[in-house]
């Protein structure tokens, strides 16, 4: 059974990829996959930050930002390189969600770049 939030994500993972393909991505070359993570608390996204670092992902410095509400919250990309393959993306996405639940911060989906 999987969790109705990370369908969510692989939802958006169809979705996304379809996209870029009807778009014209060149589906030929690997694509620079963000995976988002976010939380109010900065001790504890910092503390997943580094967690995610020993597993030896790549972390972007983690940014503060504003909400419309005006609360503030801080966030952090996890970078990979990956082809435009919806089922590796779809692991990868249930990998970073998964690490994000056990952190106890919030998963917010990944993007990528249109590649010619």
């Amino acid at each position: 059974m999987i969790d109705e939030e990370l369908q969510q994500w692989f939802d958006h993972t169809d979705m996304l990829v379809t996209e870029l393909l009807e778009d014209g991505t060149n589906e030929e070359v690997y694509h620079t996959i963000e995976h988002h993570f976010a939380s109010s608390d900065f001790n504890l996204l910092e503390k997943s930050a580094i967690a995610a670092f020993k597993l030896g992902l790549e972390i972007e410095e983690p940014e503060e930002a504003e909400l419309e509400n005006g609360d503030k919250v801080f966030a952090f990309d996890i970078v990979t390189e990956q082809m435009l393959d919806v089922d590796v993306i779809k692991k990868e996405t249930q990998e970073m969600f998964e690490l994000a639940k056990k952190c106890g911060v919030d998963y917010d989906g990944w993007g990528t770049y249109f590649e010619e």
